[in-house]
């Protein structure tokens, strides 16, 4: 006791540094402890957008899960068994195995199709006989209502089952309510009777009861009431049974990460149960929202390991920052230290004594970290994109044990960081210190090592290896998960960060001397004894400065990698559309209809087969009324034809040719124009000079030998090539892909890039032939596209499809890994900043009250309060004003070489136009402003305590 009341005493007295160390450790918890929640939160909020957009497209409900077993004609009294066991299952262990709210669980018994005719019909042809299946399913009653009639009876009427049936059903058996039906068939031992009394439809139209919206699959079936039907089927037997389904229904809006897994085990569980039963072709899983969710596995797995790599860089500044106060406080009680090792302590007595102390600030952070992780989770969840926040739905945050297992063992790290400098300091003795004091140039340890020259080494290795990889996935045209991704190539940065920081502050004393040597005669006292100050005490401020180039640089490169990220996502999505708006749109032909389906071998009438002409011909729509919708600015006609063909010489090839009004295209298309030599327009404006100009990309000219001033002949199936000439050769053009499609390619095949020819549409329609083209639209900054919609149809024009590009950035913008890299970037940014700001005020601070005796000499000297401040900000220029400086230099130097590294996360194959790596003066701005306030409050705060300094209490101090 009396040791952990003197542990507490001395984290008392060195309050200030014992609370910055503490703030270390809480934000380097709570930064790992919210990778697990963020991650978890993401992906539940996408998986739910995913299973939304996978209802609108198919029309069916994702929480639907359909289960049926097949019963074996031959094998009646296997019926109730088997169905039992499954029906167990289903209600006991997978309803509740997927964790999901049940909306329905429908079971249904289906009959075997049996033959049957209306008992007082005597024909007995095959023209009076009907094929028909009995059905029943669990509460039906609670979901239709009678369009006619009544509800059936339990038990037989007069020995007649009365059953429901559809509109549909009661058409197809031309009959009426009251009707008695008679089975007569070789399946059924007895013969049975059947009444329609009533005609059914659905209660509700939005009832995710009924597997088929429109009850089609009712059409040929007699509705019984189930226990009368499991009765007849499963116990009696009097009926066949054919199979026997459940349909359970689950609220999929309340799904999250979490149920992933036990999703996944139910549902193989389902499976393992029904292949016990019955054969695999003798049973039916459908489970709608599988294969999405089984695919969130390997999208959850990409994204921690994203998460990790981003933040390595924080996480290592971190480390830095609490290595840096850790050292602060063992270089303050050394002198203790020293002491109490000469009184006879034990080395593991006093390390135990500060592990003791560590022991207590990692339990604060483990017991807080969790739930500033989730405070961080939803500052990430607000991120729209860097340094943005938006008003959006909170992500669904839950605070489990995993994130309280990442932040222990993330405190058992800051732990063993923080208690190095311990364990260093208890190995000198009383007379080492002393010695140590009195030596105030040492070579750091990093120094010593290489350590510079080595991260550099490992930096450059990785980039090497990176633009490899890179270089051999796009010329074989695969696919990001082709190769095996190294997660290091995203900590790589960080080591060049450290390996530039240590190796440029290895030359900076040189540089100081030399400073030293050209102004010696002229520089003023207070300069003069400033730049042996530094110069002689380099060692002293190497943790100072290495930590604020780590934190500036990180910054720095934070700030750019995620400005790079948007704006080439936001590139590649305008670069891949074209425009705004792009349309096809219907245009009037000969073409003949679409030949319809019939059965195989029925003869084909004049009107069944019609010989399609050898060419369609075609009725151009009015362009103006496009160029008259609410909000458009510009507009284009663009023509593509994919398989076009280009001749020279003996030379022919496949290409894609554009047909394109230059004037509008240019006002109307989106492209970056430093993707070619010239502008977009001086190209556009070279050939609208000649009407047979065209402009072929690279790929033509290298494949093919192509060059200016070339005459290339030009067509497709079913056209006469026509000739043009070649004007200019272009790299990229809008929505043109000059990279090898994705997918294994023949690496013998020297024509495997595709080819382009741009060319004027109006020859192209005049000398080939009028074809239908794209409706390519500019909307103007402030309209909605609501208004256009509206402005689509008040118009009434015919369009088969709309690619609106403004949808395809919001969605980007929704990209869980978009997200995730927004959020942790812009985290990465302001902590940088942050712990840059309090590790600078808490190290001048200190280093300020351990040279009060120094301070308090140059006092008595006669150096005045004004010259003594003056001299301690050029001392901060020269130490952290250069660190700052360095920092942005080696950030930016990182984020030219490393930044392209993020490309391999998406698909290298689909990135065109090229990435192309931002600095935003505005991310730099905020640094040199919270440099500037850094830099301001630390020259205000010595200045502060200088003006406070008392001579005689210096010296005095001297002299104890």
């Amino acid at each position: 006791m009396a040791l952990f009341v003197m542990i507490i005493r001395k984290m008392v007295q060195n309050k200030w540094l014992v609370f910055s160390l503490l703030i270390g450790i809480i934000m380097s918890v709570a930064l790992v402890s919210s990778m697990p929640i963020y991650s978890e939160a993401i992906l539940s909020r996408m998986l739910k957008k995913d299973l939304e957009m996978s209802q609108t497209a198919s029309g069916r409900y994702p929480g639907a899960v359909y289960s049926s077993i097949y019963l074996p004609n031959n094998k009646p009294e296997q019926h109730l068994p088997m169905f039992e066991r499954v029906d167990r299952v289903i209600k006991e262990e997978a309803a509740p195995g997927f964790r999901l709210p049940i909306q329905a669980l429908v079971t249904d018994l289906v009959s075997s199709s049996m033959r049957m005719k209306l008992a007082d019909n005597p024909d007995t042809s095959s023209r009076s006989y009907f094929s028909m299946n009995v059905k029943a399913f669990t509460d039906i009653e609670d979901h239709i209502k009678l369009k006619d009639g009544k509800l059936p009876a339990a038990e037989p009427v007069d020995g007649i089952y009365e059953v429901l049936v559809t509109e549909q059903a009661l058409n197809k058996f031309k009959t009426v309510l009251g009707a008695v039906f008679a089975v007569e068939d070789d399946k059924v031992a007895e013969r049975m009777l059947f009444k329609p009394v009533g005609v059914i439809e659905k209660a509700k139209d939005d009832d995710l009861y009924f597997r088929n919206a429109n009850l089609s699959d009712l059409g040929s079936s007699f509705i019984l009431p189930y226990e009368t039907a499991e009765t007849l089927l499963l116990h009696e037997h009097r009926i066949p049974a054919a199979s026997s389904g459940w349909y359970l229904v689950m609220d999929y809006s309340k799904i999250e990460y979490q149920h992933i897994e036990s999703y996944l085990r139910t549902h193989e569980l389902l499976s393992e149960t029904l292949l016990k039963t019955v054969s695999l072709y003798q049973l039916k899983l459908e489970a709608l929202a599988f294969d999405t969710i089984e695919k969130y596995l390997v999208r959850a797995e990409n994204l921690n390991v994203l998460m990790w790599a981003l933040n390595v860089p924080v996480l290592i500044m971190l480390a830095f920052y609490m290595f840096m106060v850790a050292n602060l406080i063992a270089g303050r009680q050394k002198s203790e230290i020293a002491v109490l090792r000469s009184r006879g302590a034990a080395r593991w007595q006093i390390i135990a004594s500060y592990l003791v102390e560590g022991v207590l600030l990692c339990g604060i952070a483990v017991a807080l970290g969790p739930f500033l992780g989730a405070m961080l989770t939803k500052l990430l969840g607000a991120s729209n994109g860097f340094m943005e926040f938006v008003q959006r739905v909170s992500l669904p945050i839950r605070i489990t044990e995993t994130p309280y297992l990442y932040g222990l063992w993330a405190a058992l790290a800051c732990l063993v960081i923080t208690i190095i400098p311990i364990i260093l300091a208890t190995r000198v003795s009383i007379v080492d210190h002393k010695q140590q004091m009195a030596r105030l140039v040492r070579t750091p340890i990093w120094h010593k090592l290489f350590l510079d020259v080595i991260a550099l080494a490992l930096a450059g290795y990785g980039l090497y290896t990176f633009k490899k990889r890179l270089a051999d996935i796009q010329s074989l045209g695969l696919g990001a998960t082709d190769l095996n991704i190294d997660p290091l190539q995203f900590i790589v940065p960080a080591l060049f960060i450290m390996g530039a920081g240590l190796l440029l502050l290895r030359l900076y004393p040189w540089v100081l001397r030399l400073i030293y040597w050209i102004g010696k005669k002229w520089w003023p006292p207070s300069l003069y004894a400033t730049l042996i100050q530094v110069g002689r005490s380099s060692s002293q401020y190497q943790f100072l400065m290495i930590f604020l180039i780590m934190t500036i640089a990180t910054g720095v490169f934070s700030a750019s990698a995620a400005r790079t990220i948007n704006l080439n996502t936001e590139d590649r999505i305008r670069y891949g559309n074209g425009a705004d708006i792009v349309m096809n749109v219907n245009w009037v032909n000969d073409a003949p209809p679409p030949e319809m389906a019939g059965p195989p071998g029925a003869g084909g009438g004049e009107a069944a087969v019609q010989a399609a002409p050898d060419q369609i011909n075609y009725l151009e729509p009015p362009f103006e009324p496009f160029l008259e919708l609410p909000g458009v600015e510009y507009g284009a006609k663009v023509f593509t034809k994919e398989k076009a063909y280009f001749s020279k010489d003996q030379t022919m090839a496949q290409v894609t040719l554009m047909g394109i009004d230059t004037d509008q295209f240019g006002m109307t298309t989106w492209f970056r124009d430093s993707l070619l030599d010239y502008p977009l327009n001086d190209y556009l404006n070279l050939m609208a000079s000649e009407t047979d100009a065209v402009l072929i990309s690279r790929t033509v000219a290298e494949q093919k030998e192509v060059k200016a001033g070339d005459t290339i002949w030009i067509g497709w199936e079913g056209v006469s090539q026509q000739p043009f000439r070649v004007f200019g050769i272009i790299d990229y053009f809008p929505t043109f892909n000059p990279l090898p499609p994705e997918g294994l390619i023949d690496l013998n095949d020297e024509s495997r890039a595709p080819m382009l020819i741009v060319g004027h549409l109006s020859r192209i329609q005049l000398q080939l032939a009028l074809e239908p083209y794209q409706v390519w639209l500019k909307l103007k900054p402030d309209a909605t596209v609501a208004e256009f919609y509206q402005g689509i149809e008040d118009s009434e024009l015919s369009v088969q499809s709309i690619v609106n590009t403004r949808d395809d950035l919001v969605m980007a913008k929704n990209d869980p890994f978009l997200l995730a890299l927004n959020g942790i970037l812009t985290l990465g940014f302001v902590i940088s900043l942050l712990v840059s700001f309090i590790g600078f005020l808490l190290y001048w601070v200190l280093s300020l009250r351990g040279r009060t005796l120094q301070n308090g000499i140059l006092r008595a000297i006669g150096l005045s309060v004004k010259h003594l401040i003056a001299m301690l900000a050029v001392e901060q220029l020269l130490t952290s004003g250069v660190a700052v400086l360095l920092g942005i230099v080696v950030g930016n130097v990182a984020s030219m070489l490393y930044v392209p590294n993020f490309q391999i996360v998406f698909n290298p194959n689909s990135l065109v136009p090229p990435f192309l790596v931002q600095i935003e003066e505005g991310d730099l701005q905020r640094i040199y402003v919270i440099v500037g306030l850094m830099l301001a409050v630390g020259i205000g705060i010595l200045a502060y305590m200088l003006s406070r300094l008392r001579i005689h209490q210096a010296l005095k101090l001297g002299e104890d």
